[in-house]
């Protein structure tokens, strides 16, 4: 069902994705730095960028050295060889990781100091906070810790992916002059960040590692101790799985998760400054060459910060809670329904509440009436409500789940609700053999008060996860549409049993025709240009990657069709080269939000059309999985998805960048004309949801008036109308 990429013909005008990714990565840390952002924050957002970089190195750069290790992986449309690839990004992992512990020590400890918000060293601690370090490590620490010496009668311990560990050289007091490794594991049930009673209205912590380097004669006696240092391994997390042979997928994933943990080492961090012996024993044990050895010139493992962030009360230092706005639905479940019968309904997450799609699926499982229930699962929370309901209801009625167990690094908790479903009497399902399942839908049959079956349904572009959906922004359509609902029908039929049907109109669905009909609506804008008629295309994904659609861009910008991308992660699309991409213009916004949503708008010579969706111009969600996009047909739902939703964006001035032909990114186009004034698109839709007045919303109108020249705004507002964006206040 995939196309074939070609081979790669102008490599000049395509970015290398896993590059283009790592400038991403980049992009968040530049959050880390920006003192404008609660301290905070900042210090969340570099932990955001270690844990990002973890899981770029245990799959993408793991993914790398196998291909180049085995002479296979294609070139990819920049032209570049696996090998190729790892020389380019060791330089620019190593960098980045430079630039990671720059901004740790040279601004975020001063900045935190100044708080009074102090990491201390073990020589640092005042008596009684050395006391409460030590009735911890008693109690919590030792106990659970294994000390190894590495001799002929004891090997090398095997050391889990990522998990913390101490190194320490060793040396027997009475016995020779022998040199010993030692190898002490961090159980990954202690907090990495222990705080500690201190004085002045201070808030005072300790790393975990220097609470046992601190007390590691305790687990060598009769050993001095040469040195220590405290490191990590990363190791190749890629589940391989043969599913045609395996008994059921669930037991082949179950079985991959416990080879994940011990997979080949990619990676070594250890701490800057560690005795030569010990990184060349960890090197030699690990078959590591020194390009994979990374230096931390402060803790190894910077995602530790989380918990810095987790346990330090200081509101004053975060990001203000946001309110989201609830839907004014009464607390029957009829009143939803009811809604629902009257109109679509158009979330927007997380301003718009998620609390309305959990009633969505709540009210189902407890409503009479509700006949059966049907959804695809691929990353929901530890507690999930949703789930909870889909059990409650299977006593009742008919509840079937499409569990995607290999949605990556949640595997585990997927088997574990698999399990926990199937036991409650749900009917699970993994989906296609070779394929994932992403898309996000939940199809109810209700028996309505004119006693006829009605079919209700929930298409999203994010996860059923109410955990996540407070930190991304996504879009939900909840609808009885008889044309959308009986499609989202065909789509389970196609994955419980792979009943394939020709056309799922008013969805396209991937693998079977979604990159087919995204090239083609921008060919038709191709054509529309060409014939002298409006175009437009703007497009909002995640990320932009496939060569395909790539290319149809391509020739849309050449004939005249105007682009908008915003692409938040990685872009192999290079704009602005003459006569090839001059008219595509790429911007990606990253602030407090994770921008998720999918949204595309197709100018149609002046008849414009708006699409929303699970995926993003990828290979893998093209090719690869079960994704819908759907076109949104209510007028007034697609006004508002334009103006109030698309339109903020370009008004942005604070947290977006833009890609520029030469593949960096700035923060402004070269050219622009005297100061900008302050605009955060995400701000500003919290002070929506909130209805609060402010100098986002002063400035939002004034910036959409001015568009009112650009083929954005004239082609929107020839179909819909004037944009009413909702200000508040107004």
């Amino acid at each position: 069902m995939r196309r074939k990429q070609s081979k790669p013909e102008r490599p000049h005008l395509f970015f290398n994705r896993h590059l283009s990714w790592l400038q991403f990565n980049r992009r968040v840390l530049e959050e880390a730095l920006d003192a404008r952002n609660p301290l905070l924050e900042r210090v969340k957002f570099l932990a955001i960028t270690a844990s990002n970089l973890d899981e770029f190195v245990e799959v993408r750069v793991a993914g790398l050295l196998q291909q180049a290790e085995h002479g296979k992986g294609e070139r990819g449309p920049d032209g570049l060889a696996p090998r190729d690839v790892l020389t380019q990004l060791s330089a620019a992992i190593h960098e980045f990781v430079k630039d990671q512990y720059d901004c740790w020590r040279d601004k975020l400890l001063p900045a935190l100091t100044e708080q009074l918000i102090r990491v201390r060293s073990f020589r640092q601690l005042r008596p009684e906070a050395r006391k409460a370090v030590e009735r911890f490590y008693l109690e919590r620490v030792e106990p659970l810790i294994t000390p190894v010496t590495v001799d002929p009668a004891h090997p090398f311990p095997r050391v889990l992916n990522k998990a913390l560990c101490m190194a320490f050289l060793l040396q027997q007091r009475r016995k020779g002059t022998e040199v010993y490794l030692g190898v002490a594991t961090v159980p990954r049930a202690l907090p990495r960040v222990f705080r500690v009673p201190s004085t002045e209205g201070a808030i005072d912590y300790i790393f975990l590692h220097d609470v046992v380097e601190a007390y590691a004669g305790r687990l060598y006696h009769g050993y001095k101790i040469l040195a220590a240092a405290p490191f990590r391994v990363t190791r190749n997390s890629n589940l391989y799985l043969r599913e045609e042979e395996s008994r059921s997928i669930l037991d082949s994933v179950d079985a991959q998760l416990h080879r994940r943990r011990k997979g080949a080492a990619v990676r070594l961090e250890i701490e800057a400054g560690a005795e030569a012996e010990i990184v060349e024993r960890l090197k030699s044990n690990f078959l590591l060459g020194p390009e994979q050895v990374f230096f931390a010139d402060g803790p190894v493992n910077l995602s530790r910060l989380f918990n810095l962030y987790d346990q330090t009360p200081r509101p004053d230092l975060k990001f203000r809670a946001i309110v989201p706005k609830e839907l004014p639905v009464g607390k029957e479940s009829q009143g939803l329904f009811s809604l629902i019968r009257n109109r679509d309904v158009l979330l927007h997450h997380p301003y718009d509440s998620y609390s309305t799609v959990v009633r969505f699926i709540e009210s189902a499982a407890y409503d009479p009436d509700v006949l059966s229930i049907k959804q695809t699962l691929y990353r929901t929370s530890e507690d999930s409500p949703i789930v909870r309901a889909l059990m409650e209801a299977a006593a009742k009625k008919e509840v079937t789940v499409v569990v995607e167990l290999k949605a990556r690094f949640d595997e585990a908790s997927n088997i574990q609700w698999a399990r926990s479903l199937q036991e409650a009497g749900v009917q699970v399902y993994y989906g296609l053999v070779g394929l994932k399942t992403h898309c996000k839908l939940a199809l109810l049959a209700r028996r309505d008060p004119n006693n006829k079956i009605r079919r209700y349904a929930h298409l999203g572009t994010g996860n059923y996860n109410p955990s996540t959906a407070r930190l991304y922004t996504d879009v939900s359509l909840l609808t009885c549409d008889r044309q959308v609902t009986g499609a989202v029908h065909n789509v389970f039929n196609f994955l419980t049993a792979y009943s394939e049907r020709a056309n799922y109109g008013p969805l396209t669905v991937a693998p079977l025709n979604l990159w087919q009909d995204c090239v083609r609506l921008i060919d038709r804008e191709t054509a529309h240009a060409k014939a002298g008629r409006p175009s437009l295309i703007v497009a909002k994904v995640n990320s932009l990657l496939d060569k395909n659609i790539i290319e149809a861009l391509y020739r849309a910008s050449q004939a005249g069709v105007h682009v908008e991308l915003i692409v938040r992660g990685a872009c192999a699309l290079r704009p602005g080269v003459r006569g090839i991409s001059d008219r595509i213009r790429v911007r990606s916004i990253v602030g407090r939000f994770l921008e998720h949503s999918r949204i595309f708008v197709f100018g149609n010579g002046g008849d414009a059309e708006v699409y929303l969706g699970s995926a993003d111009w990828m290979p893998r969600n093209l090719y690869e999985r079960v994704e819908v996009i759907f076109r949104l047909k209510d007028p007034a739902l697609c006004q508002r998805v334009c103006s109030e939703i698309l339109l903020p964006y370009f008004a942005d001035t604070e947290k977006t960048r833009f890609l520029l032909s030469t593949g960096q990114y700035r923060f402004a186009l070269p050219g622009g004309r005297g100061p900008v004034k302050r605009f955060n698109v995400q701000e500003f839709f919290v002070d929506v949801a909130e209805k609060r007045d402010g100098d986002n919303s002063d400035f939002l109108l004034p910036f959409i008036r001015k568009l009112r020249n650009s083929p954005v705004y004239q082609i929107l507002s020839a179909k819909w109308g004037e944009p009413a964006t909702r200000v508040p206040g107004q």
